[in-house]
C-alpha cells in the first residue's frame, strides 16, 4: 500500500523530526501550540496520551486533510512527574533526584485524521532508565551545558547525559521522545509504507 495521505508532525523537536525522518516518509512540520497542562489525578500513561492527542488535534483543526502525529514525553520517579525544568536550579534538583536510581520514561503518541473528524488513535510506550550515582560537580557541569533545559527530566539520553546511563529496559527511542517501532506499526495500519514492499527492490 502506498502512502496516500499528507503526514504532519506536530512538534518542533529536532529529535522527533530526525526519528520520523528515519522511517523514510515525507512529512511536514507544524509546531503545536497546545496547552500542556493536565488535570490532577491522571496517571502518567493517561497524561502523555492526552497531551499527544491534544498537540495533534490543535494542528489538525487548522487543516482540511492529512494525518497529524503528536507526541509527548514525561519522566516519572517515585510516582512524581518530572517535566521540563523551569530553570537551572530546577534541572539540578531533578538530576539529584535521578542520581543512582531507576525511573520510567513514558512517551505517548497520537494520530489524528484532519480530514475525517473523530478518526484518531492513541498509544504509549514506557522505558525504565537507570542512572549511576552523580556528584554535585557532574550535575553542575552538565546543567551548565544547557542541554537539560528543554528536556523532560532534565537530561537527553542521546547527548552528554549518555555517560550517566547504566542501563535501560525497554525502547531506547521512547526515551529520546518518539517510540519509532510503535509509531511505525500505527502508521502502517493507517496506510503508510514504513518500508518498501517485499520484492520491490530492483524493479
Amino acid at each position: 500500500m502506498m502512502q496516500e495521505h499528507l503526514l504532519i508532525l506536530a512538534s518542533g523537536s529536532p529529535r522527533r523530526k530526525e526519528l520520523l525522518g528515519g522511517l523514510g516518509l515525507t512529512f511536514d512540520i507544524l509546531v503545536s501550540e497546545a496547552d500542556e497542562s493536565f488535570a490532577p489525578g491522571l496517571s502518567p500513561v493517561e497524561i502523555v496520551q492526552e497531551l499527544a492527542y491534544r498537540k495533534a488535534s490543535v494542528v489538525a483543526n487548522t487543516l482540511s486533510g492529512g494525518i497529524v502525529v503528536g507526541a509527548d514525553t514525561i519522566v516519572v520517579c517515585d510516582d512524581d512527574i518530572l517535566g521540563k525544568p523551569s530553570d537551572a536550579e530546577d534541572a539540578k534538583r531533578m538530576l539529584r533526584r535521578l542520581s543512582g536510581r531507576s525511573h520510567t520514561v513514558y512517551t505517548g503518541i497520537a494520530l489524528v485524521d484532519a480530514g475525517e473528524p473523530g478518526r484518531m488513535v492513541r498509544d504509549v510506550s514506557g522505558t525504565e532508565v537507570r542512572f549511576k550515582p552523580l556528584t554535585d560537580e557532574q550535575i553542575d557541569a552538565y546543567v551548565a551545558t544547557g542541554e537539560p533545559m528543554d528536556k523532560a527530566g532534565a537530561y537527553g539520553i542521546q547527548g552528554k547525559a549518555s555517560q550517566f546511563i547504566t542501563g535501560i529496559t525497554g525502547d531506547f527511542f521512547t526515551v529520546v521522545g518518539l517510540p519509532v517501532a510503535l509509531l511505525a506499526d500505527r502508521l502502517a495500519e493507517w496506510g503508510f509504507d514504513v518500508l518498501p514492499r517485499s520484492g520491490s527492490e530492483g524493479r
